[in-house]
């Protein structure tokens, strides 16, 4: 089955909005630079634990990008709520979190994702409709922060099914199901986020439970490095 890089997403700093790019590279840490960074909860009864959209859906009002190329060279800039930027490393930057968020936190850098080790997410368009007709609504894509998003000659969901060995190639690069963590993706309550933090939509994870094991994409790693640009031919063996 055949089909083309619908969109790329890349998502520097865990649970904060990233950005769509046109390339990215690929390799044994995933895509590079994504979820490279994270908020570290300092509240006493999480001290030390990453802070996601689990703990503080407000993490959403935020947004971080680097801007820069298939590989980050520096990093990344965050957007507050008031459009104000931040550099990373600006040292005025964990206060103005702190304030935003109301949650004392630290900041930390590490490279690779932070929860589910060094994979990507794979979601496929064939789906994503699928799954608006289920609901009678568009879903938004970025609901469900994915690298990858391909549109290919797959059936809806078909991807549920998937354990080890399933492969796909984009290019010179191949992701397969392999490893800790990966296979088809159970999810948590932050798709029922919309993309912004505004508003909760309960009934979309109820449905995914209900319809599909609570079963979004898929979750693979990269057994072959190398570059993927937007419209890049993919083949699903």
């Amino acid at each position: 089955m055949r089909g083309t890089v619908a969109a790329l997403h890349r998502w520097p700093v865990k649970s904060l909005r990233g950005e769509q790019v046109e390339s990215a590279r690929f390799d044994e840490r995933g895509m590079a630079g994504d979820r490279s960074y994270a908020l570290v909860d300092e509240r006493p009864n999480r001290t030390g634990k990453v802070l996601t959209v689990r703990q503080n859906p407000h993490l959403l009002h935020w947004s971080a990008a680097y801007g820069r190329g298939a590989e980050p060279t520096r990093p990344p800039r965050l957007r507050a709520p008031d459009d104000h930027e931040w550099d990373w490393d600006d040292p005025e930057l964990t206060a103005a979190l702190t304030d935003s968020l109301g949650i004392p936190l630290t900041l930390r850098a590490a490279d690779g994702q932070q929860d589910r080790g060094p994979t990507v997410l794979l979601t496929f368009e064939a789906s994503r409709r699928a799954l608006s007709e289920e609901l009678g609504t568009d879903v938004d894509l970025r609901r469900f922060r994915p690298n990858l998003h391909v549109d290919a000659e797959l059936p809806a969901f078909a991807e549920e099914t998937w354990g080890p060995g399933a492969s796909v190639q984009v290019g010179e690069v191949t992701f397969e199901v392999t490893g800790e963590n990966s296979g088809p993706c159970i999810r948590c309550a932050v798709p029922s986020w919309d993309a912004t933090g505004r508003e909760r939509w309960r009934g979309l994870q109820t449905h995914l439970i209900e319809r599909h094991d609570n079963k979004f994409g898929v979750i693979v790693r990269t057994t072959r490095a190398g570059t993927v640009a937007r419209d890049d031919e993919v083949a699903i063996p």
